[in-house]
């Protein structure tokens, strides 16, 4: 070539590539021979077209100044952004330094937008271990929430389950999935649903695998246990404090009320932390892979009732509960329900004999998880006033407030803690209430 500054296009296919330590292009009969880590980590799954500034250009060799590159077919891998080579050493140049834009990085030319909780799982021994913790069989049919580019989606559909149903918000996504999978053998077994999974019904399915949007884990959650038929189980990624919540124990400084709750209703279990360069683009914590197992059958109580009492024993969950239920706005409340139960002439047998947790009671929670996910150990500032004898407002008022108390001291609750108290604490409080004939809901 003569002219120095001459752009040269060229079509680069993986089987041209040689070995790691070639730092230049080099020309043999007509083909372009590259190294494999100048261009990309991982599988070329796609041609890339190369637009080359040759610098200095000689019958057998070219040294280059810059490279960009560029999916024709959509690669599934990740791209380097920027390389560029002067005296045989090569630079990489980041995209979108300061760009406010999520950082997004390219995988099949797709930007990701952390915006929108797109992590996607990039370690293939990862991915083999969720799949072999979740226990799939052949019969089963697997919901899968954010799958992404689909390397989850793969290795579900190649772990021979009946079928994989995926749900997908993003447009994008769901266009390269099916590219991705267009003409597989597998495909048949795949069914991809374009929507949002808090707003969609969901199909039918045995189990729940996912890498999901971490804001979404709160109501996913909850929509999840609401659904009939109830699943097998759930093998979810999680963030890890969202995580440890879950499977939070009494006396842990993360349990709280969503701990209470879901583990009324699940078998909760950890299964492997998950650090955050599991990801491309990398998250900004840590994560954690849960398993969730439905009881079945579920306690035999309304869980509106249920919520309503742990809500007011983790109001304050490290002050007692002889405090807690002292505060004016919470006897006033319980005494409200009390009079409406009395008026109804509603007695406890009655209740505790036909009363059994619906899906819509759980479902109730898709709309209540705005705090579940957010509470932390510390102690909010004190905003409720305790209620003492006078404030009562006569001698009614007052024998109300000794039936609480009385309860609390039947069964030891008065110095206790919310955050200290079990499942079965639970359960036993609330039932000793409802014999009272006092109600949470």
């Amino acid at each position: 070539m003569k002219d120095e500054n001459t752009r040269i296009s060229l079509n680069y296919m993986p089987e041209f590539c040689v070995n790691k330590r070639s730092a230049g292009l080099i020309w043999a009969d007509g083909q372009a021979n590259f190294g494999r880590n100048i261009i990309r980590r991982g599988t070329l799954a796609a041609p890339l077209s190369l637009s080359l500034n040759a610098a200095a250009c000689h019958r057998r060799s070219v040294l280059l100044t810059a490279i960009t590159c560029s999916s024709v077919g959509g690669a599934a891998g990740e791209l380097e952004p920027h390389l560029s080579m002067a005296g045989g050493k090569i630079q990489k140049k980041r995209h979108g330094a300061g760009a406010g834009g999520g950082g997004a990085r390219l995988q099949g030319g797709i930007p990701f937008e952390k915006s929108k909780g797109q992590h996607i799982l990039r370690n293939p021994a990862l991915v083999d271990s969720i799949v072999t913790k979740a226990g799939l069989k052949p019969t089963d049919t697997v919901l899968e929430i954010g799958p992404g580019t689909g390397n989850l989606t793969k290795r579900l559909l190649e772990a021979g389950v009946k079928a994989v149903v995926a749900v997908e918000l993003d447009p994008r996504m769901v266009l390269e999935l099916n590219r991705r999978f267009q003409g597989h053998p597998l495909s048949s077994r795949l069914k991809v649903i374009q929507g949002d999974v808090l707003k969609c019904d969901l199909p039918y399915f045995d189990i729940c695998v996912a890498n999901i949007p971490y804001q979404i884990s709160s109501p996913l959650t909850f929509k999840l246990l609401s659904h009939r038929p109830m699943f097998r189980c759930a093998v979810i990624m999680f963030q890890r404090e969202f995580a440890m919540r879950l499977v939070a124990q009494p006396g842990d400084s993360l349990y709280c009320r969503l701990s209470v709750n879901v583990q009324l209703l699940a078998r909760v279990s950890h299964l492997l932390k998950v650090g955050r360069n599991n990801f491309r683009p990398p998250p900004k914590v840590d994560s954690s892979v849960v398993r969730i197992e439905p009881r079945k059958p579920l306690p035999p109580v309304s869980f509106k009732e249920w919520d309503g009492l742990v809500r007011i024993c983790f109001n304050r969950k490290n002050k007692t509960l002889g405090s807690l239920f002292k505060q004016k706005r919470v006897l006033e409340l319980l005494e409200k329900n009390y009079k409406t139960m009395q008026s109804l002439q509603l007695t406890q047998d009655a209740e505790m004999g036909e009363e059994k947790m619906s899906a819509d009671d759980v479902a109730l929670l898709a709309n209540m998880v705005e705090d579940l996910s957010m509470e932390t150990g510390e102690e909010k500032e004190e905003d409720e006033m305790e209620m003492d004898d006078t404030d009562m407002g006569g001698d009614g008022g007052t024998s109300f407030k000794e039936k609480i108390m009385g309860i609390l001291q039947q069964g030891d609750f008065a110095e206790k803690r919310g955050s200290k108290l079990s499942q079965v604490d639970f359960l036993y409080l609330l039932s000793l209430f409802n014999k009272a004939g006092i109600h949470f809901s």
